[in-house]
């Protein structure tokens, strides 16, 4: 007979499981779903009818035409390079077509699966591989059940085949999160395991002390809940505290009466090839800039400044109009009891931040006050 403590086992373990496959498959559609993006745009370039009316402009056209969040000519983009650096994904893509019913159009997802047919090579079904120059190529069945969309982009701008592929083992092997991942290229973890004396050593090291991924953090990628259809704050948070100040924190800073004017709340932003959320934007009717506000519940450390920074920078440059002010950071931080306010700006406008931008924004010991308020009743 069942006791209690068996049944609430069975229960989790059953949500746990389940829970996984479900974000798993999730990311295996997604995956799929980038890269016939990426078939089809080739395949038109290459055989389209009217191909040479788009041109250069193709991309841009598409992504207007179609007009669904997350297809924009950038990621439309990337999808086709993805598409040209993974052939191998083309067998369990044409494995996918035959087990998805289509609503509509079955006429071309039928030609679709045949020319996907024409390029499965029955002799890459394995594991893992050896290609023509003698590097060893994982299948892109293991690619997409054991790395998230969000991994292989960072994989994507490695034109070297041995160095891509190293990482990717590697990865796999060490189940490592995406900022790890982005963490070890950047240090040059494949150039330092060549020329290490001991790159087992130095593997064993590198693994110990890596950031492993978490099965939430698939879905908290822009990509799968663009392709999900939610919206970023339904995703972003790491726990309901944070949602809970960013929450609160809006109707402080509007009660104040000192010209805030609510602009974005997980205000998404793209650096280069990466996306960054900032908690809070603002624009401040008086001083006639942007206030950007970043919250962080764990310890603050050198580098959140930094990135506030990186923030403000951009809207100077990609956001700001004529007539505006330079924007302003404020960075907040909550340690277990304690509170901490910093003000950031980009170094050149201190002396104008000090002059005029204090006397209008609210003060360090207001926000303070907030942030232990909030945590007191949270």
């Amino acid at each position: 007979m069942m006791n209690f403590d068996v049944l609430v086992n069975n229960i989790q373990e059953t949500h746990a499981t389940l829970q996984q496959s479900a974000i798993k498959a999730i990311n295996k559609h997604l995956t799929i779903r980038n890269w016939l993006i990426g078939f089809y745009i080739v395949e038109f370039e290459q055989n389209g009818e009217d191909r040479a009316k788009y041109g250069e402009k193709l991309l841009d056209d598409l992504a207007y035409k179609l007009d669904i969040k997350g297809l924009g000519a950038r990621n439309l983009k990337l999808f086709r390079q993805f598409y040209f650096l993974y052939p191998s994904i083309v067998q369990t893509a044409s494995a996918q077509l035959k087990d998805i019913n289509f609503r509509q159009n079955k006429r071309t997802i039928s030609s679709t699966f045949d020319k996907l047919e024409l390029k499965v090579d029955s002799g890459t079904s394995n594991t893992i591989s050896e290609s023509e120059k003698g590097v060893y190529t994982l299948s892109g069945e293991v690619l997409i059940s054991k790395l998230s969309f969000s991994h292989l982009t960072l994989l994507l701008p490695i034109k070297e085949q041995v160095k891509r592929s190293f990482y990717e083992i590697q990865c796999i092997q060490g189940n490592w999160s995406v900022n790890e991942l982005k963490r070890q290229i950047r240090t040059l973890y494949f150039e330092r395991s060549g020329m290490s004396l001991n790159p087992e050593k130095l593997s064993l090291e590198v693994h110990e002390n890596s950031d492993q991924i978490q099965i939430g953090d698939i879905i908290k990628s822009p990509f799968t809940f663009e392709f999900l259809g939610l919206r970023a704050k339904e995703v972003v948070y790491e726990n309901d505290l944070e949602q809970a100040l960013v929450d609160h924190l809006e109707e402080f800073l509007i009660e104040l009466g000192h010209g805030f004017c609510f602009e974005a709340k997980q205000k998404r932003i793209i650096i280069g090839d990466e996306y960054f959320f900032i908690d809070l934007v603002f624009y401040h009717r008086i001083l006639k800039c942007h206030v950007l506000i970043e919250l962080k519940t764990n310890e603050v450390k050198h580098e959140h400044i930094g990135q506030l920074k990186t923030y403000i920078n951009y809207f100077k440059k990609e956001i700001m109009l004529p007539g505006d002010n330079p924007p302003v950071g404020i960075l907040l931080v909550t340690d277990q009891n304690k509170a901490l306010v910093e003000y950031a700006v980009a170094d050149s406008d201190i002396p104008l931040f000090v002059s005029k931008y204090v006397i209008e924004l609210p003060s360090k010991e207001q926000l303070e006050i907030f942030i232990k308020n909030e945590l007191r009743h949270f």
